[in-house]
């Protein structure tokens, strides 16, 4: 837009007063006549001046000139829009918000409203490749399943365990599941959406949709007739006059608080019309926030770059040449360059904006190489699958995001302590950041599922268990004895397997009973 038209460096226009003052300077040396008229008698003066046309006196100085003003304007960085923060895809964060509360279970649509909501889910992450996604369950308390993250398989898993018993608290609280969420995008640092599945919002609910800064998307699911909801044994449940009690979507419910709080409304459908719907409100919603964030704006004095080319290329035509740009060129190419890069590129992008690049192609080995920045670098070796070297590169930063990287390569390394001690050392800082809270419950737990296992293995034992052994007491040619060595119950101790529904229903309860609720 014109309104957001400024200069990232406006103090470089000062340089502007050089092409005026080149101007002045040719004007004056091309007046022949005013440089010998105190030599030469004004009689004689006219005769012996030879003056060229007027386009070789003016041309020249003002090719020259234009020159440096866009030079100077390319170097100013002009600019009118923001570009998101590094690392974030041009796709736009999402957080699904899943409705666990009990009426979730009812099956007018088949074959509940629940399993109808988590192949929804599925839909949406498949639709959204490489895009980054949270999920967030939530019924009388909020609780974070997955954070932020481009792992289709990690969401499929747990958003396939999702199930209304492991919710801690009955009823329905939207607006801590909207705190919840809209507290994961502020930690991710760019703006972004957030997807209700949903088979209605209470009232209380319009003032946090309304105060929330991101974009809200609501997928209704059920149906205007309703359908009784089914306990896992199979029963039904009843209502206070015991018959079963029917579950309705109130769907005008749903558009009134939508059109009030600025949400897109819809239902689900049985087709993937709905999955479409869902993708381009975010990707509008994206649009619409990242126009307005506090992103960093796009330095556009490139655009500049081509007709500067086409300039440079006409002054070198014979009395044409600009000495300026031949020295600023040999002055570039004098310039000590770095060890990553080479030719014409390190001329003109630092090594961190060439590893951006590649790391935007999805080349991370090779942007790996390119960056200088430790923390970049580190993030690049780990999405290449080098969590060591990520670690190494890490180490040389002290900070929340270093320290929370590290812990996520030493998870992937399986060094589960040092994992514990990354996340710890990023809680010091950021007390309250969720992302490094959830890894670190999860890390703990893989280290005392890691302990106790090593506790649990059994000590070799000396023989061999089906070894034959001969009695040589006196040598009496008594038949020697076999011992079988006893099968103890310690050997054959199974490992407890833990299934993803039942790990959230314990954290869930954790996280309740620490909020008191």
């Amino acid at each position: 837009m014109i309104s957001d038209f400024h200069f990232l460096r406006p103090w470089l226009l000062l340089l502007l007063l050089l092409p005026a003052a080149l101007l002045l300077l040719a004007r004056r040396s091309q007046n022949m006549r005013d440089r010998w008229k105190v030599m030469i008698a004004p009689h004689l003066l006219d005769n012996l001046i030879v003056e060229g046309t007027a386009s070789a006196r003016v041309l020249p100085p003002l090719m020259t000139a234009t020159m440096l003003i866009a030079a100077v304007m390319s170097a100013s960085g002009p600019t009118w829009k923001r570009e998101p923060p590094p690392f974030v895809t041009d796709a736009a964060t999402l957080v699904i918000a899943v409705d666990l509360s009990d009426t979730m279970d009812a099956i007018d649509v088949t074959p509940s409203r629940l399993e109808r909501a988590k192949l929804k889910i599925r839909d949406v992450v498949n639709a959204r490749q490489g895009a980054r996604t949270a999920i967030v369950a939530y019924a009388g308390t909020a609780h974070l399943v997955v954070p932020p993250t481009e792992d289709a398989e990690l969401l499929a898993t747990y958003s396939e365990a999702l199930a209304t018993r492991i919710m801690p608290k009955p009823g329905k609280d939207t607006p801590a599941a909207l705190r919840l969420s809209d507290n994961l995008l502020k930690t991710e640092g760019t703006v972004g959406t957030i997807l209700m599945l949903t088979d209605g919002v209470e009232a209380s609910a319009l003032d946090a949709m309304k105060s929330s800064t991101n974009g809200i998307v609501i997928l209704g699911v059920g149906t205007a007739e309703g359908g009784p909801v089914k306990m896992d044994d199979g029963s039904f449940v009843q209502n206070s006059s015991g018959s079963r009690l029917f579950s309705k979507l109130d769907i005008q419910a749903l558009q009134t608080v939508g059109k009030e709080a600025s949400a897109d409304v819809a239902t689900v459908t049985d087709d993937d019309a709905d999955i479409r719907w869902v993708v381009q409100r975010i990707r509008s919603n994206f649009a619409q926030k990242q126009a307005t964030s506090d992103g960093h704006w796009v330095d556009l004095g490139w655009w500049l770059v081509g007709p500067l080319a086409v300039a440079m290329a006409f002054s070198f035509r014979r009395g044409w040449v600009v000495k300026i740009g031949v020295a600023v060129l040999a002055l570039n190419m004098s310039s000590p360059r770095s060890s990553h890069a080479d030719g014409l590129t390190d001329m003109w992008f630092t090594g961190d904006q060439q590893g951006r690049l590649a790391f935007e192609r999805g080349e991370f080995e090779r942007a790996s190489g390119l960056f200088a920045n430790p923390l970049w670098k580190g993030v690049a070796f780990y999405r290449a699958g080098k969590f060591q070297e990520a670690v190494d590169a890490l180490a040389a930063v002290e900070s929340p995001e270093s320290w929370y990287n590290q812990g996520n390569a030493f998870l992937e390394l399986g060094k589960f302590e040092e994992a514990v001690g990354c996340y710890e050392n990023a809680l010091k800082e950021r007390k309250d950041w969720e992302d490094a809270i959830a890894n670190l419950d999860i890390a703990q737990q893989l280290l005392k599922a890691q302990k106790a296992k090593q506790e649990e293995q059994p000590e070799q034992p000396s023989e061999a268990p089906d070894s034959v052994q001969f009695d040589e007491k006196g040598k009496q040619g008594k038949e020697g004895t076999m011992n079988v060595a006893e099968q103890t119950s310690e050997m054959w101790m199974k490992n407890i397997v833990v299934s993803p529904t039942d790990l959230m229903a314990r954290k869930f309860s954790i996280e309740a009973g620490r909020l008191g609720k």
